[in-house]
């Protein structure tokens, strides 16, 4: 049986634990959190917010039966997602989408006489494409007059980087994965310029919260009448402000500049004949592995992982670094291909344990529990263009999944001659023995296709 395993990243709630048995997800209760939790219950709140998909399924269990040592306390038992992603790692608008819905939940729940008592994007996380909250303990009951005391966090988590995007045309991921905060209100507020400011929704949630967090500093008492303040601050004008805010980010879209691979599933290397080959191979893979959960590394936008996602209704995740095609790939997603996730990761510094003594936010890695990986026309980017060598390249890639397809694009082929133009032939360790070699060195080879007239090739591995 397996063992109990605390989560090393609930460290900073005090109202609960979460730990890991047999593959579920529990959270052992304090005194503070069952109070939150008796509330929770208590007019069938927790039920109807489980119903209409504001929250994840969540329910009261025995807590000797899953360990003696837990008799006595109060456990609960909540409903697993896929693949935790981070908001570092997600595009403009699955943050965007992620904001949205907090402020609904919010709204709601001020209307049912309760409150989120703070604004983490980390509590929110995505099923089947759609965002839901996971942190239950982050609801309490709402008492008449309260400020909004999470306003700057959700300022700083998802208000400030949507407009970074939005108004600057600049990308918040490496930012926001630099500052697990999310993006300082005083930082956004150095950015802006006279126009921006001339936007109400900016000039009171930036100009005017950096002023109030610099005379703060000066003046702590400006701290305490802040607190005297929000004892007049109504329910309406708490569900006004959520409502205003909403308003403006619902308007908000990316200042998108054009990348790289925008247009590299219309324009690529391939001819008609040739991608159907590949698809060919991608669908006998599939049929013959039947994964229930898979990784598409170098997504693009989902084509070459599609078969598995829409017609075998396998669990997707793509992860590429280009945020403009997976911005396409999620609005497409989420309409009609639920079980495909795209996410962001810089191949060449993928996300690693982040947070307080390294163990807050886990890696790309150390979350990874798939049971099949395609890492197709992926080599080349992470070889030629990064000069990382190439059997750290295939350990890594095969290190995410018992099997998998990876596509090895030789030094002839059109992509990898123009990303040798600038450097030259430098790589003498890169070809196609030496691939084989290396892959072999970690996995078995169980079948090679050949996909194109530049001899572009398709390995499947088993690691057993």
């Amino acid at each position: 049986m397996t063992n109990l395993y605390y989560e090393p990243g609930s460290f900073r709630d005090p109202a609960g634990k979460i730990f890991y048995k047999n593959g579920k997800v529990y959270r052992k209760l304090s005194e503070t959190g069952a109070k939150r939790f008796d509330y929770l219950k208590k007019d069938n709140l927790l039920e109807e917010l489980i119903k209409k998909e504001f929250i994840v399924k969540t329910s009261e269990t025995n807590g000797r039966q899953i360990d003696d040592k837990l008799k006595g306390e109060k456990i609960l038992e909540h409903e697993k997602i896929d693949f935790i992603s981070y908001p570092f790692e997600w595009t403009f608008n699955q943050l965007k989408d992620a904001a949205l819905f907090h402020l609904d939940f919010q709204i709601y729940l001020l209307n049912k006489n309760a409150k989120l008592i703070d604004a983490s994007a980390y509590n929110i996380q995505f099923k089947d494409n759609k965002p839901i909250f996971i942190d239950v303990l982050s609801i309490d009951e709402y008492k008449d007059g309260e400020f909004w005391y999470a306003h700057k966090q959700f300022c700083e988590n998802f208000f400030n980087p949507l407009l970074l995007s939005s108004r600057k045309g600049v990308s918040f991921n490496n930012w926001f994965r630099g500052n697990l905060e999310g993006i300082q209100t005083s930082d956004l507020n150095s950015l802006l310029n006279f126009f921006d400011f001339t936007s109400p929704s900016v000039f009171i949630n930036v100009f005017m919260m950096n002023k109030l967090d610099e005379r703060s500093k000066i003046n702590p008492k400006k701290a305490s009448d802040k607190v005297k303040f929000s004892k007049k601050f109504s329910k309406k004008s708490f569900i006004n402000l959520l409502s205003q805010m909403r308003n403006f980010i619902s308007k908000l879209k990316s200042k998108k500049k054009i990348s790289d691979w925008d247009t590299y599933e219309e324009n690529n290397t391939y001819q008609v004949q040739e991608e159907e080959d590949k698809l060919s191979v991608i669908k006998n893979f599939v049929d013959k592995h039947n994964p229930s959960f898979l990784v598409d590394l170098g997504c693009n936008e989902g084509k070459y992982s599609e078969y598995a996602s829409k017609q075998k209704n396998v669990k997707v995740v793509g992860i590429d670094f280009d945020l403009n095609v997976l911005d396409r790939a999620y609005i497409k997603s989420k309409k009609n291909n639920p079980n495909f996730f795209p996410m962001y990761v810089d191949f060449s510094n993928p996300s690693s344990n982040l947070g307080w003594a390294g163990s807050e936010r886990k890696g790309l890695q150390e979350r990874s529990n798939f049971d099949c990986v395609i890492a197709l026309a992926l080599i080349h980017h992470l070889v030629i263009a990064k000069n990382i060598p190439l059997e750290d390249v295939i350990k890594w890639i095969v290190s995410f999944a018992p099997s998998g397809l990876i596509e090895f694009v030789p030094k002839e082929d059109p992509t990898a001659k123009i990303m040798m133009s600038l450097k030259g032939d430098i790589f003498k360790d890169y070809e196609e023995k030496k691939f084989e070699t290396l892959l072999s060195k970690y996995a078995k080879i169980k079948n090679i296709s050949n996909v194109t007239s530049t001899n572009r090739k398709i390995y499947e591995f088993n690691k057993n």
